[in-house]
């Protein structure tokens, strides 16, 4: 139960953010971390039984039938990771209420970072793959409204970086469902646990494949590495924690916890080894570039990640724990930095190290703070960076044959100019004569958290043997093996021990580059790249929103036609298709009755009749008919739920369509005998497809045990005899929930997009319905009552005989239709859309968590009133249904809101004959903003 008292104190942490804040100012971080600090306190109480050994776990069922639930586990890795995550938030809180100023929205930042270490935690500690990658699609959120949380000048990196690790993410998605689909099962030690299915299925490479490109997406790895760098336009707190301890590391932390079943695979090394060998001597090189502070510090991130996922790709026991170790005492240097980098750019005013010089006469303890980072980083005995590079270099050389060698060589290099680009910071910034005497060191408080990191990663160097128990259980739970590594120590084996000269060869190059640093810095000024990574991105970005124009220009037309090109086009090609694709038999032609025969003759007439009317009123007419025949169709067939509902969205779809055409012409524009030819064309081609597809597809009925199932099952299990009902709320409940907010999505849109505008004056009023309309008040008196109980009447009976929430909402949504007729188009309604839309999701919420009594998100409550002889069943899908009620209640609103009081622009007329009369007032295409050289009411004039 701690871990899920740890992630709720997480969650306190996400929703007490804002009023910390209002009530405190930036000093708000303090308690936050306070927080954070109790969590990672929750978590370390188990540490002692992962020392041990053991796995500490705990689920919480959420979907049963789907075997997907909240499982926690805290392993060694898991350990590893929380620990970074929660103890350097902590410390970056504590640095935020120091750093922000008074002014800054610090409730917002507060709130996305609580959310963001929340995230991770959720992510290190899931036992699910379900719920590991909703955390793992979380940081991305939350990354991407912290990069971008500065105005229009962090946008676009936001976006580069939101777009490149959100792909990853999909990638991620795509390998937790194929893995789902080789296992069975979701939860992810049984998955590991069963690892030779995994790599005996012909998936294997593809679930790999995807899970190394989530990771190199996340982690910044080449040809990725660009949005890195690119999201230094985020506040310093913010590239602090990215870079020490979330999002970044969640790369790491996917590749070494799904490292096991891939080990033996020599894709996985070589792709793991060649890449990250690739970016660790790029960020590398980029770094020694920079002169702004902070970008060098983005480099120096990238070209370290390179050496860690190039650790994972050799995949001994020894190397896992050296990337353990060198994520660990990365996260301990680069916090320190980042931090550090923060207070000279406060107390300074730059980064730039051309314009600094000579600080460590007044700000000395920054100076000495940052040289034990930098020599942390650097890889300088005795601190936490030497041993997990020493120990870097050992496990290279593990490799087989001439490889070992190669790849060390290349790690040697990339070594030595990071020793440069270490020594170049802190030569940079603090060395050389002062020329801002003026200056002075910054308040205890705010370097604190920097000295606690930094001081940190000098005393674990020097007793890093006390370390070894914690990666000795990080390993374990990497690779499941009892097997432990040969241990992490200070010193080296021997004297003549190749990673000792490995890492005098790296100090040696390192000072002949630092103390070369004039030459070196003017051939790297000169090292322009005809294509970056940024360049290429935009190129592509670009590419793919012409595309996307191409795509769509059809359907920015007024005219309809242009709208059904692709879906129709898209049905003739699969059509013309077909015949390619195997054969196809009638097996068994369906049979057909009289009265079959009969609604089809009506249809055809009603047809014709829609076709060749000129009237848009008689045209509105006989697509209702059609749609009343098809409900006829529906009750021989023994549809009852599925004509009631065709019929109740014939009935609403005619009633909006008359309050939409009294802004319409009566008639149609002619249409030219060209054009009438090509659409009859068409039609006769798309209804020999529909044709042919309805006879395939009903001419070859395959007997299977699902619908039986439904029939025999659905009364006991869900307590329902309405079986559509029953499979929609209860069966098929998770996907209705979808569906719900799906709807709830394109009402927003709607109601966004199409905002409903008063007409502009008096004359507007004039086309609303004429006439005297004291028989279509008497109407609504009378029938609104009507409806409204008829639609309460089949929300109560849905779960047992046809209705049911869907057709209630439509029922109801005629009684408002009814409600508006003989009023104003632009009359107030007097329900909000959203309102009853947050209100459908929140009670098929409420409803599903309900559920969890019974084990499972969303499974049905049932019981029953018996009074004597009445007998009446309960069940808590009655309030799901209630929930779909409000949604699709609060679409049609929506709707009839949008659609029924803007006037028509004319570009939207299909007949620019047809335009408004010249007297008619021209409608206001945004009431905020008025035309130009006209008054406001503010200004005296006229609106």
């Amino acid at each position: 139960m701690t871990l899920l008292f740890g992630l709720i104190t997480m969650i306190a942490a996400v929703l007490l953010a804002r009023p910390l804040s209002y009530r405190w100012g930036r000093n708000a971080g303090y308690p936050i971390a306070g927080l954070f600090l109790v969590s990672l306190a929750l978590v370390l109480s188990n540490a002692p039984e992962v020392l041990a050994g053991e796995t500490i776990t705990g689920e919480w069922m959420w979907i049963e039938s789907f075997d997907i639930a909240l499982r926690l586990h805290l392993d060694g890795l898991s350990l590893v990771f929380a620990v970074l995550a929660l103890g350097v938030g902590a410390l970056i809180m504590s640095y935020c209420a120091r750093y922000l100023s008074e002014e800054y929205d610090h409730g917002r930042l507060y709130m996305l970072l609580s959310l963001f270490a929340t995230a991770m935690l959720g992510m290190v500690l899931s036992a699910d793959i379900i719920t590991l990658y909703v955390f793992f699609e979380i940081t991305t959120l939350c990354s991407f409204f912290l990069i971008g949380a500065q105005g229009l000048h962090q946008a676009r990196p936001a976006t580069r970086a939101f777009v490149i690790t959100i792909s990853g993410g999909l990638a991620l998605l795509a390998a937790v469902l194929l893995l789902w689909q080789v296992t069975g099962t979701t939860n992810l030690t049984e998955i590991l646990d069963d690892a030779g299915t995994v790599t005996s299925s012909p998936y294997a490479p593809w679930i790999g494949g995807l899970i190394i490109y989530a990771a190199m997406t996340k982690s910044a790895q080449f040809p990725f590495h660009f949005w890195l760098p690119d999201a230094m336009v985020a506040l310093t707190p913010v590239s602090a924690y990215l870079h020490a301890a979330t999002m970044v590391k969640a790369g790491i932390y996917v590749l070494m916890r799904f490292s096991q079943p891939f080990t033996d695979f020599w894709w996985w090394t070589t792709v793991l080894v060649a890449v990250g060998l690739i970016t660790t001597v790029i960020g590398a090189v980029f770094a020694l570039q920079q002169h702004d502070l902070k970008a060098l510090l983005a480099y120096s991130t990238v070209s370290q990640l390179g050496w860690i996922v190039a650790l994972i790709g050799v995949g001994t026991h020894d190397a896992l724990a050296v990337a353990g170790l060198h994520t660990f005492s990365h996260a301990l240097f680069k916090a320190t930095l980042f931090m550090l980098v923060g207070v000279i750019d406060k107390e300074a005013g730059s980064r730039d190290i051309r314009e600094l010089s000579g600080l460590y006469r007044v700000m000395p303890f920054t100076a000495v703070l940052t040289a034990l980072a930098a020599m942390s980083m650097a890889g300088l005995p005795p601190f936490l960076g030497f041993v997990s590079k020493e120990k870097g270099y050992y496990a290279f050389l593990e490799l087989p044959g001439h490889w070992g060698w190669i790849v060390s060589a290349v790690a040697v290099a990339s070594a030595a100019v990071t020793f440069a680009y270490s020594f170049r910071l802190l030569w940079g910034a603090f060395a050389g004569p002062t020329q801002q005497r003026g200056l002075y060191d910054a308040a205890p408080a705010f370097l604190a958290p920097a000295a606690v990191t930094a001081v940190a990663g000098l005393l674990l160097g020097l007793f890093v043997a006390y370390l070894n128990p914690l990666f000795d259980r990080m390993v374990q739970a990497t690779v499941l093996t009892d097997e432990s590594h040969p241990g992490l120590s200070l010193l080296p084996d021997s004297i003549a021990s190749p990673a000792l000269w490995m890492s005098t060869a790296t100090i040696v190059f390192g000072l002949v580059l630092f103390l070369a640093r004039e030459p070196v810095d003017r051939a790297l000024q000169r090292l322009v790249l005809p294509v970056t990574g940024v360049k290429v991105y935009d190129a592509a970005y670009a590419g793919l929103l012409h595309l996307c124009d191409l795509v769509a220009r059809p359907a920015r037309s007024g005219a309809l036609a242009p709208h059904l090109l692709w879906p129709l086009g898209t049905v003739a090609a699969l059509a013309a298709a077909v015949p390619f694709l195997g054969r196809l038999e009638v097996t068994q032609p369906p049979v057909s009755r009289p009265e079959d025969w009969f609604v089809v003759g009506l249809t055809v007439l009603a047809v014709v009749g829609l076709c060749v009317t000129t009237s848009r009123i008689g045209a509105v007419a006989m697509m209702g008919v059609i749609g009343f025949l098809v409900a006829g169709w529906f009750i021989l067939l023994g549809g009852i739920d599925l004509a009631l509902t065709q019929m109740t969205v014939e009935i609403l779809t005619v009633a909006v369509a008359v309050l939409i055409l009294r802004r319409l012409p009566e008639t149609f524009s002619p249409v030219g005998m060209m054009r009438r030819g090509g659409a009859a064309v068409v039609a006769v081609v798309l209804g020999l497809a529909a044709g042919a597809a309805t006879l395939f597809l009903t001419g070859r009925p395959e007997a299977t045990n699902a619908a039986q199932w439904y029939i025999d099952e659905t009364e006991e299990a869900a307590g329902g005899t309405n079986l559509v009902n029953s499979i929609l709320v209860d069966f098929r409940g998770l996907d209705t929930f979808g569906e719900m907010t799906v709807l709830a999505v394109a009402a927003i849109g709607l109601l966004a997009l199409l905002r409903g505008e008063a007409p502009a004056d008096e004359k507007a009023r004039t086309m609303d319905l004429p006439g005297d309309k004291t028989v279509l008040n008497t109407a609504r008196k009378i029938l609104v009552p009507l409806i409204a109980a008829v639609a309460l009447w089949l929300l109560w009976r849905g779960h047992y005989e046809p209705g049911g929430g869907f057709v209630s909402a439509l029922v109801a949504a005629l009684a408002v239709v009814i409600a508006r007729l003989p009023r104003s188009a632009d009359y107030p309604s007097r329900l909000r859309p959203i309102a009853l839309l947050a209100a459908g999701l929140i009670v098929a919420i409420a409803a599903g968590t309900l559920g969890l009594i019974q084990g499972s998100f969303l499974s049905p409550i049932t019981g029953s009133i018996e009074i004597g002889s009445f007998y009446q069943g309960l069940t808590t899908s009655l309030i799901f249904d209630l929930g779909v009620f409000f949604a699709v209640l609060g679409l049609v609103v929506a709707a009839l809101d949008r659609f029924t009081r803007g006037a028509v622009p004319h570009s939207d007329w299909l007949d620019p004959a047809a335009a408004p009369p010249p007297d008619a007032a021209e409608p206001r295409t945004d009431q905020s903003q008025p035309a130009d050289n006209q008054p406001t009411v503010a200004e005296g004039g006229p609106r």
